[in-house]
Formats: C-alpha cells, structure tokens, sequence
C-alpha cells in the first residue's frame, strides 16, 4: 500500500509540474533601440545608409529617436518607406520634429506632451503589446547650459575654456537649471504618473544632454575630470524619485567598470574636432538614456551600448577603455553619440487573445 501511495505521488507532481509549465503566462522579447540621429542623420557622410543598416542590424521593436528633422525633412518618414521597401514593416510617430518614435506595433493613438515654456515636446505614443499598453516617450531635451563641462574648464553655453575648473556643485547646479530640461522632466512625471495609475507600462528614452546623478557619486569624483565633485543632476534624481529605473544602471551599477559613455562617440567618418567640444579636457559622459516603470508585467533582460568601441579623451579616439557591452555596428555610424539597446520581456496579459 505505501509504494502504491508513493508512486501516485510521483505521477501526481510530474503530472503538476508539467502542468503549471503549460499553463505559465507566455510573454514576448521587446528590443528598444535609443539613438541621436544628428541632423536628420545627414551629418555623417553615408548618415542614412549607416541609420538604416544600424536598425537592420538590430532589429529592434521600438526605436526612440532624436535630432530627426534637418532641413524640413523628417528622417522619421524616410526610414518608414524605405523600410517598407526592404520588407519591414515600421509605424512612425513624428508629432516632434526633434524626438519621433517608431514601432513594429501599430501606434494606437500619439501626440506631443510634456512640454516647457522654451524646451519642444517630447513625442509620445500609445502601443499595445501582449495585451498591455505602453506609454512611450521619446524625449530630446535642451541642448543649452551643459553644465557638466564647467568642472572641466569649459562654458556650457559657449563650449569655450574658462579661466578655471568650477568646483562648486551648487554653482554648477544653479547654472544648469538654466536650461529648460528640469522642467521638461517635471512635466513627465506629472504625465507619466497618470499613465502609471492607469495600469499602463511606462516607457521613456532619449537624449537627455546631462548626465545622471549615478555617474558623479563618491567613486568617480577623482576620475574624468569632475574635480573632486559628486552632482546630483536634476533630471535623473527626479525620474529616480518617481520611481523609474534606468535601464544601464540596473545592469551595470559600478560606473566605475562600466561608464557606459554615449557623448561623444568616435566615428571614423567624421574629422575628431567635429566630434569634440572640449578638446582639452575628458568631456566623456552619459547623457542618453532608457528608463522604465517596474510592473509585474515585464522586466529587463538585458541592456548594450550600441556604436564604436573607441573611445574619445582631450580630443583624440583612443582604444576602449571600459568593461561595457557593446554592439558594434557592421556600417557606418550615423552620429556622434552612441545609442542605447534594452531588451524587454513582457508577459502576456490573461485577458490578452492568444
């Protein structure tokens, strides 16, 4: 009787296990793709060609773009119809000459939000995946006071040297606020946190043109020309307060091993000097970024930097000089920054049709 007993249990949990296998919520691989396309992708010889191939290459599901319009023409649309033509199917949102999105998934519904007095909107769009929806936001936010470079002996308003370094990170931090970014980012978190209380997945990328707060802590205030300083840089202090993850910074949080550089980028198309504008100084620093809201409903599997594995110091490309993961890409590269790849799973909603 007791090994009848236990061999019924044994069938019992295999017959469970394989069960509950079958029966667990299938999900779907999501690769976003963050890039600055630098003037519409037309200042880098062969820029559109480069662009293209990155995303052949890639073949990412959600791309977060930036700098997409030069000249009156939106690189967004080009993209889309060339695309098409190559096969792929791409949905473009370009409510924002300067931050455009685009999707495998049908854009349900887009606009332009988030908007300050002086700064452009962001682009955003409502995509549906697996039975979610994602709020997505691409942002570009203001190029004007870059005050990260005070530290480092330059202006952040003419990119010219000053008479000293400032070692001053209240100084640095009232100048920086200067510029429209905070309040752009201040205006997100009013947005998003709607989003948010929806129930809605909550997606943003872009380049931000000042650094996180995570990069100038206690452990690189000795290194790369921050004088001796920790920052905490408004934009990302605020998007840490509201509870967004930076994608990088999950994965890779020594900034130390892995600095995950995205300005400037060496790029073997484009002279060094139109790459650099602090020559004299260790300008490196990351300002283009993927956030996300935690829900139960998707996690992060993994995040790359995508670009050349060189490196740019006082105004010369020199070898890697980082542990970071990087995607190389087989073409020209399109800007002088590099972009950001996160890879997503998000798991099917009950209610979602098979």
């Amino acid at each position: 009787m007791n090994k009848l007993i236990i061999v019924v249990f044994v069938v019992f949990a295999f017959w469970a296990i394989g069960n509950t296998g079958s029966e667990k919520p299938v999900g779907k691989q999501i690769k976003v793709l963050q890039i600055n396309a630098w003037h519409g992708a037309t200042a880098v010889p062969g820029g559109f060609k480069g662009l293209l191939g990155i995303i052949e290459q890639i073949d990412p599901d959600i791309i977060l773009l930036c700098e997409t319009k030069h000249n009156n023409i939106n690189v967004v649309t080009k993209l889309v119809d060339t695309l098409k033509i190559l096969g792929k199917i791409y949905y473009g949102e370009t409510s924002n000459g300067s931050a455009s999105l685009m999707s495998k998934y049908p854009i349900e519904s887009a606009n332009a939000c988030c908007a300050s007095e002086v700064q452009g909107p962001m682009a955003k769009a409502y995509i549906s995946i697996e039975g979610h929806t994602l709020a997505v936001y691409s942002a570009h936010l203001d190029y004007k006071h870059y005050e990260c470079y005070l530290p480092r002996g330059y202006s952040g308003v003419s990119w010219k040297k000053i008479a000293s370094p400032i070692d001053n990170a209240d100084s640095i931090l009232k100048a920086n606020r200067l510029s429209e970014r905070d309040e752009s980012i201040s205006a997100f978190v009013k947005d998003a946190k709607v989003e948010i209380e929806k129930g809605n997945l909550v997606l943003l990328g872009g380049d931000f043109n000042e650094p996180s707060h995570m990069d100038w802590q206690a452990d690189t205030k000795d290194i790369r020309d921050h004088n001796g300083l920790v920052i905490h840089w408004d934009c990302s202090v605020m998007l840490s307060e509201m509870g967004m993850i930076d994608s990088y910074r999950q994965k890779f949080p020594d900034a130390v091993k892995y600095p995950g550089f995205t300005f400037p980028s060496a790029n073997n198309a484009v002279p060094v000097d139109k790459l650099t504008w602090a020559p004299e100084a260790d300008e490196r620093d990351r300002i283009d970024f993927i956030y996300y809201y935690p829900n139960s409903a998707w996690s992060l599997s993994n995040v790359s930097i995508v670009g050349p594995e060189e490196t740019i110091v006082r105004g010369k490309v020199k070898e890697r000089d980082s542990e970071d993961s990087f995607i190389v890409p087989t073409g020209i590269w399109p800007t002088d920054h590099k972009a950001n790849l996160a890879t997503f799973m998000i798991e099917r909603s009950m209610t979602s049709k098979k």
